[in-house]
């Protein structure tokens, strides 16, 4: 999740190795093993409950965040509410405006495990994250994690 034009959708592509082209998530897509979600949910405290909603069906939740942003959408500590493992994914690090590691800290301050910096366009970084990604990703159950939550616990290693 991100907001709009952060290169969430570009970065799904980049990572299957697509051609990229600008496509306008209109809608939560669930393709295969993502599910793009366009960047008003993030956007408005409306519509971001779906995001949370949709985080049940994942086993890991990426913030998405470009590195030319002003500022951060992402509350401190919004792991609390995601029942998931949270990373982030820094993008647009090729941007005159970049400034990486301010978005890193708030990534960090967000709840993020793991931050990752890629170029969607020259795909740096994106072979760490598919590592990751491919990995033995830690699943639990709806149940499992309500329970977890009720302890308030959020540790997924």
């Amino acid at each position: 999740m991100g907001r709009s034009e952060a290169g969430k959708t570009s970065l799904i592509q980049a990572l299957r190795g697509e051609e990229l082209h600008y496509e306008k998530t209109q809608y939560t897509l669930a393709d295969g093993d993502t599910i793009d979600t366009p960047g008003e949910y993030a956007e408005s405290k409306h519509f971001s409950v779906g995001v949370a909603c949709f985080s049940f069906e994942a086993d890991v939740v990426a913030l998405v965040q470009s590195a030319d942003e002003p500022y951060s959408l992402f509350s401190p500590a919004l792991q609390s509410f995601i029942l998931r493992p949270l990373i982030g994914i820094i993008t647009k690090t090729d941007s005159p405006y970049a400034n990486v590691e301010m978005v890193r800290q708030w990534l960090l301050n967000a709840g993020c495990s793991r931050i990752f910096v890629v170029n969607n366009v020259t795909r740096e970084g994106t072979k760490e994250l598919m590592e990751y990604l491919s990995g033995n990703c830690h699943k639990i159950t709806l149940e499992q994690a309500m329970e977890r939550q009720s302890l308030g616990l959020n540790e997924w290693e």
